[in-house]
């Protein structure tokens, strides 16, 4: 035996083993077998019969050539391919070994032998009078065989039946045989199993009865008369089969199965043709090859028993097949084949199903939804619609009986190489998303189509598409973007509100749902956590930043580049352009942010202002009938409006605008000149001339381009003096008579910010004047003076009244109410800036007031006009209505709207029958005229009393208010501005009007409402509120009418509830309780000081209060922005009563976590924690409904902060009266009803955590303060959460012993601790636990005493079905109980029967236990002996 290899062993050791082995030899221990190849389905070829190391190989085998090639001079012989590739000589020539490698055409064809066509006949073509020859069918050929088609093709049956033939031809004997037999074979007779008793009644019957042969069809006999040899020869063999007996058949179908080749026994079934063939074939692709022969389909009486599952299964999957395919026939195609058509002899319907009629769509209606389909206008299709298929919709896969494209199926055309497919999918989607946006689909659809899209990528769809080089691509999906962002009806509202008062200034669009930020982020202040934040947007992938802000995200796919590189270099059509500038508009309202990266991106302004707002162009653009092809060049409003809304970014982005970007010599060019000579369409100059003049009142808000105003102050003069005309145009009702009043009201609004601006001039230059000498740097006053501007009031005066002359005519005024509104508007300003001159004789202005109201407001008060105003304030209010502003149906957080697509309805607070902004304008200008002259506030007293206002002031204060969305936040605005002003004039009234007394209560809620309603912009308003409205004692007239007194006799009655209205002790010095009225007394004479306190606490807003000081008082020259703060919330939150308090437990906390303990605390912080508390005994007393909003387990966790503050705050015995005061408000029936700590409170993380700070607290520094104590009690109710008490008798017992809360003093009912009976079986535990111990007992811890042996009794003694391990846990607590040794406490335990307040226990006992107790006592008490007996035992 040679020896293997060892590690060590060199090359040449290897040779010599190997030389050893071929000397001796041997054979190898590793032979290479070669798998049969499947393809050909032969078993007879073993890998004996190949030689060994043969390649494997994938070989094509033809039937007519040899296996081997012949010898053929030209062709050298085939080498081989490793050695030629591994071994070359180097003296080896290269042009030799080329040659050995060339693969000549006789390598392959060795041998070609023509056929013999000595016998078909030639059929020459027939002359016709047809222009070409008749062609000729294949179907002509009669004897060619029809072979069913199966799963094959045509041309795969064609060539299996010429091998076939050709086999059968090669050896006749054979299979005339297997001709002869081929039906009446039996398949089970190979496998060894009985023959069958009959076989003349099944198949071989058949064939045996048949007129035609099977298999042979004289093709091969070379001869004219092919087919009467056949069928002679079929003759012959039915002859000698119906001569032979049953057992010769079988012998002799034994001897065939033996001698033929299986798959030639194959190919002959697939012979018989129909339905048995199509079965046959199914089974041969089941089947091995072997197998064949017993799927012979011969006999099939009695094997029923014998098939398989499988089988049976399979053969119903074929009936199933056949009969959908009988369903279908050639009377279902729109065109019939015919045979003499080439290639459709044998009619493959599978193949053909398409051409069919489409089924009709499902006409019932059904709960299962469906997918919805679009038509390419964007509308939705019917489920059920049933349209022609000329219409284009059914041309895709899934549902082709229904009409339309789904969105998958557009996203994939979107994506297509085919430029139309392309821009028709981007164009149908944008359709979809503008009616999406108008809420067609709200009612059809489920969820939200925007949200979908929105989700699946379609904004960057959009934005790869705008990238795309084809101009109609680009052009779609600009459209499409200008859908999804921009809603034209949001814009018309915004300009329709932009003479409002204060209507210039704006929200930003940016969405309000933003992630939420992290704890650590909450901690930096404004400039850092901004700073912090644009760093993280800028690490975000897109998609992540555009999934919350859309023009954030697109932001950072610099749209900005792409936009400006298709207005400058692509140059669209005037649609696009249009897009475009409004896609730039709605990215410059989102923030001031946006507009810089507008203001900063290279040629996009210098583009916009040169093609677009050009300062001369051709002059047929004005020609009637004129068909714009380009709008470069050519001046356009749209472009205007977004410069103008750009500027409102941001004082900066106004001077860049006019100084760099050369607007300021646009404005005079298309100001000075009038709409009608600009050569433009009519409509079209019009708003180009209003548009500039919004960019000059926007330009003047910042205090810019006043030096405008002395060069155009002609035209000025002469747009005021023709204003009045437009009296005349509005009876006529020209088409044009909006937009001219549009035009007027934004020249007015041009003219209020000129007059702000020109009334701070003097006072700035005071500033300058006295400051020069220090060198610091100081604020120039504006290059116009109140001289200038004083001069056009006469003719707004004189305006102003022709026009309220028109109020009765309602078409008319409901015209001109915007333009009135605005000439308000100004006299308001121009008399709050004239008192405030140097200049002015203030008797002279004095006089000017008494004249305007004599003249003008009193008699316009007076009409019935304004009566009917006031009663439209609740159909209008958006607060009364609060529908009214909820986002509209296809919204997304993602991208901000204001809900305007479709318009508002005319009663609404922006609709066109909205009293809000004329009476908003008058209620501004009656508190300009009484801040100014004191002596007319008694002359309007008839406003407050107005019946309308009333109501609407009574309805809106009560109702929650909206949620705060950009809708809300834009509408709620305006409606707050009429708030205060009412409020305004209600504190001027309270002073000096002695009949004010019976509005004061109402106002008071008014004002404590709209300080937790005003939104960030109105710092202003809500400093003036907490000033001089909140906590003036004239609006809490209860403290002067005997409020107290009536507390203290409500405490005394217990009117309005059941419960003890007791106040528990202190543990600090004996000093005398004080009753709520006296408390209520006191805390009314504190109102100084209490107002102060808050007024301290509210300081960290006076970054913001200067902001929106500068906003309300006009002083234009410090407003840095129109765009007001983001939108998160309220300024104030609603629990802001509490916000002292919060505040200095905040500072205490933050204090101690840093290491620092504050062991006393000053007496200014005593002092703050008492006015505090003074406020919201007042509040809870007078203006209870006022703290509605606030749920009383946030009130509860807010007191608890008392006790958290410090270690002896509580024991302050101011203090400790408000808040034992405060706690017998809370401990109400009603309050507890309401109470509820298992659902989440606003501003805290978790009250359980709250809870176990307080259970610490209580541990470390209560010294058993019932107060303190009754506050950790509460939380422990039966139907609080279970971990709360499991915190007490678990990890805090001690507690237990200085929980010392006399019944007398606990203001909770007891039932509410025992009813109903605890089940949680570990809490249970710990209640007998701390009993049997010792650790709860009724001397340190009444109420939890009472508690406990409740329960335990309770469970004990119920009888109840339960599980076995609660079973066994009250029986074994029952036998413990009966063998206590503390008999009081086993008393206690087995005797107890009811709660009773009156008992010194708190509970009564059974004098003897009930019969029913006592025989269960028994039987757990003898089971425990007999259990003890058999344990002795």
């Amino acid at each position: 035996m040679l020896s293997r290899p060892k590690p060590g062993e060199s090359e040449a050791d290897l040779l010599h083993f190997q030389n050893q082995f071929l000397a001796a030899r041997a054979s190898p221990a590793v032979k290479i077998v070669k798998k049969a190849d499947k393809r050909k389905g032969e078993k007879g070829s073993t890998d004996a019969e190949r030689p060994l190391l043969q390649d494997s190989k994938d070989v094509v085998m033809l039937d007519d050539f040899p296996d081997t090639l012949p010898a053929l001079t030209p062709a050298p012989p085939k080498k081989s391919k490793i050695k030629s590739a591994c071994v070359h000589f180097e003296d080896e020539d290269p042009e030799e070994r080329l040659e050995s490698h060339d693969q000549h055409i006789t390598a392959v064809f060795s041998k070609i032998i023509e056929r013999d066509t000595s016998a078909v006949a030639v059929t020459m073509p027939v002359p016709t009078g047809d222009p070409f020859p008749r062609t000729f069918h294949r179907s002509e050929i009669k004897s060619e065989v029809k072979v069913g088609s199966g799963r094959k093709s045509i041309f795969a049956q064609k060539m299996a039946s010429r091998r076939a033939a050709e086999k059968a031809a090669t050896a006749p004997s054979a299979a005339e045989c297997v001709q002869i037999r081929s039906d009446a074979l039996d398949p089970e007779g190979s496998a060894g199993e009985a023959p069958l008793p009959s076989i003349r009644g099944d198949k071989a019957g058949d064939f045996l009865t048949s007129q035609r042969p099977c298999l042979i069809t004289g093709e091969g006999l070379g001869s004219q008369k092919s087919e009467q040899e056949a069928q002679a020869i079929h003759k012959e063999n039915l002859e000698k089969l119906q001569s032979m007996s049953e057992e010769e058949i079988l012998q002799e179908q034994e001897r065939l199965l033996a001698q033929l080749d299986s798959s030639l026994v194959a190919f002959l079934k697939s012979r018989h043709g129909g339905n048995e063939g199509q079965k046959k074939e199914l089974k041969m692709e089941r089947n091995r090859p072997e197998e064949f022969v017993e799927s012979l389909p011969v006999a099939r009486h009695g094997v029923g028993s014998s098939l398989s599952t499988q089988e049976s299964g399979l053969e119903e999957s074929v009936r199933k097949e056949e009969n959908m395919k009988v369903k279908f026939t050639d009377d279902d195609l729109p065109v019939k084949p015919k045979k003499e058509w080439i290639h459709m002899d044998n009619v493959e319907f599978e193949k053909l199903e398409w051409m069919k009629d489409l089924p009709s769509p499902r006409q019932k209606k059904t709960k299962k939804g469906m997918q919805a389909r679009f038509s390419l206008k964007g509308e939705l299709i019917p489920a059920d619609a049933d349209l022609p298929t000329h219409l284009g919709l059914h041309h895709h896969g899934e549902e082709a009986e229904r009409a339309g494209y789904s969105l998958q199926e557009l996203f994939h055309l979107s994506r297509s190489q085919v430029t139309q497919q392309r821009t028709l999918a981007l164009q149908v989607l944008g359709r979809i998303v503008q009616k999406a946006r108008a809420g067609e689909f709200a009612s059809s659809l489920n969820g939200s189509i925007l949200r979908l899209l929105l989700d699946a990528g379609f904004l960057f769809l959009l934005r790869f598409s705008l990238d795309d080089a084809v101009d109609n691509v680009m052009a779609a999906s600009v459209g499409a973007l200008r859908a999804l962002l921009v809603s034209l009806d949001d814009e018309k509202y915004l300009d329709w509100t932009f003479s409002w008062y204060q209507g210039m200034a704006a929200f930003p669009f940016v969405p309000n749902n933003e992630e939420e930020e992290e704890e650590e982020e909450e901690e930096l202040n404004g400039t850092e956590k901004s700073q912090d934040k644009k760093l993280k947007d800028e690490n975000k992938p897109d998609p992540d930043v555009a999934r919350y802000d859309v023009v954030k995200g697109l932001l950072k796919t610099r749209i900005q580049h792409r936009l400006r590189y298709i207005l400058e270099v692509v140059r669209p059509v005037p649609t696009v352009v249009l897009d475009i500038l409004h896609i730039l508009t709605h990215i410059a309202r989102h923030s001031s942010e946006a507009c810089n990266q507008l203001l900063d991106c290279p040629r996009l302004i210098e583009t916009i202002v040169r093609e677009f707002l050009p300062t001369q162009w051709d002059p047929q653009v004005a020609e009637p009938g004129c068909l714009l092809t380009s709008l470069h060049g050519v001046a356009c409003a749209t472009a205007m409006k977004f410069i103008r809304v750009l500027a409102s970014g941001g004082r900066n982005a106004t001077a860049r605008l006019l100084n760099k970007f050369e607007m300021k010599s646009r404005l005079s060019r298309f100001i000075a000149e009038d709409p009608l000579d600009l050569l433009l369409p009519r409509e079209e100059a019009i708003r180009l001339s209003t548009e500039a003049f919004r960019l000059w009142a926007v330009a003047a808000g910042y205090g810019q381009a006043c030096d405008l105003y002395r060069d155009l102050y002609p035209v000025l003069v002469r747009i005021l003096q023709s204003l009045p005309e437009l009296l005349s145009t509005c009876r006529g009702k020209s088409p044009m008579i909006e937009l001219s009043v549009q035009r007027a009201t934004a020249v007015v609004t041009l003219l209020i910010h000129v007059t702000q601006t020109a009334g701070y001039t003097a006072e700035l230059q005071a500033k300058l004047s006295s400051n020069s000498s220090e060198g610091s740097e100081q604020m120039p006053p504006p290059p116009v003076a109140w001289s200038q501007v004083s001069g056009l009031q006469p003719f707004l005066e004189t305006g102003l009244k022709k026009f309220l002359q028109e109020i009765s005519q309602t078409e008319t005024w409901q015209t001109l109410q915007p333009l009135t509104t605005t000439y308000v508007i100004y006299l308001g300003v121009y008399y709050s800036a004239c008192s405030q001159q140097p200049s002015v004789n203030p008797i002279d202005c004095l006089e000017e007031l008494e004249r305007l109201t004599s003249e003008v407001l009193q008699p316009l008060l007076s009409q019935p006009a304004i009566h009917s105003m006031w009663d439209l304030l609740r159909p209008c209010s958006a607060l009364c209505n609060p529908l009214s502003c909820s986002p509209a149906p296809e919204s997304v957080f993602s991208i901000a709207s204001l809900s305007c697509t479709g318009g508002k309805p005319p009663l609404s607070l922006v609709g066109s029958k909205s009293p809000f902004p004329f009476l908003t304008a008058l209620l501004f200008l009656i508190n300009s005229i009484t801040h100014v002259h004191k002596g007319l506030t008694i002359k309007y007293s008839s406003v407050l009393g107005f019946r309308g206002l009333k109501d609407y002031l009574h309805q809106s204060w009560q109702i929650r208010p909206p949620s705060v969305t950009p809708s809300s936040a834009w509408i709620l605005r305006h409606e707050y501005h009429l708030q205060y002003f009412v409020l305004a004039l209600a504190r001027r009234m309270a002073g000096t009007c002695p009949d004010y007394a019976q509005h004061a209560s109402l106002h008071h809620c008014v004002a404590m409402a709209l300080l937790s309603r005003l939104l960030p912009g109105s710092e202003h308003l809500a400093y003036e509120v907490l000033l001089d409205l909140a906590f003036n004692p004239e609006f809490l007239p209860e403290g002067k009418a005997g409020g107290p007194e009536a507390a203290d006799f409500s405490d005394i009655l217990h009117l309005g509830t059941s419960a003890k209205l007791a106040q528990p002790g202190s543990a600090a010095a004996f000093f005398s309780k004080a009753t709520r009225g006296a408390l209520l007394r006191e805390s009314y004479q504190n109102l100084p000081f209490i107002r102060s306190c808050y007024l301290s606490h509210f300081v960290h807003l006076q970054p913001t209060f200067m902001r929106s000081q500068a906003f309300y008082q006009g002083r234009n020259y410090l407003i840095q922005s129109m765009l007001l703060p983001e939108v998160k919330g309220p300024i104030l939150p609603s629990d802001w009563p509490f916000f002292p308090l919060i505040s200095l437990y905040n500072k205490v906390t933050n204090a101690e976590t840093r290491g620092a303990v504050l062991n006393s605390l000053p007496l200014d912080l005593v002092n703050t924690v008492t006015w505090n508390l003074q406020w919201v005994l007042l509040l809870e007393t007078w203006r209870a409904k006022t703290l509605q909003s606030i749920p009383t387990a946030a009130k509860l966790a807010r007191l608890m902060c008392v006790f958290l503050t410090g270690s002896d705050l509580f024991l302050e015995a101011p203090i400790h009266r408000y808040t034992a005061a405060l706690l017998s408000v809370y401990c109400q029936p009603k309050a507890l009803d309401s109470l509820n700590l298992d659902a989440p409170l606003p501003g805290l993380a978790s009250f359980h955590d709250l809870y176990i700070s307080l259970l610490e607290q209580f541990e470390g520094v209560s010294f058993g303060d019932p107060l303190f104590g009754v506050f950790v009690l509460l939380p422990l109710q039966k139907r609080f959460s279970v971990h709360l008490r499991l915190s007490v008798f678990g990890e805090h017992t001690s507690i237990l012993q200085a929980l010392g809360v006399p019944l007398q003093q606990f203001p909770v009912p007891l039932e509410r601790y025992t009813s109903p009976p605890e089940d949680n079986l570990n809490l249970l535990r710990l209640y007998f636990r701390t009993l049997v111990t010792g650790a709860l007992r009724h001397t340190w811890c009444p109420v939890l005493f009472v508690v406990a042996v409740a329960h335990v009794n309770s469970f004990i003694f119920s009888q109840d079905s339960t599980t076995q391990e609660i079973d066994a846990a009250r029986k074994s607590m029952l036998r413990k109980t009966w063998l206590l040794v503390d008999e009081t406490l086993k008393k206690h335990l087995l005797y107890y029967r009811l709660l009773n307040a009156e008992s010194p226990l708190g509970f009564d006992l059974y004098e003897q236990l009930p019969p029913v107790r006592l025989k269960y006592l028994q039987m757990v008490t003898k089971e425990n002996k007999e259990n003890a007996l058999v344990l002795v035992s």
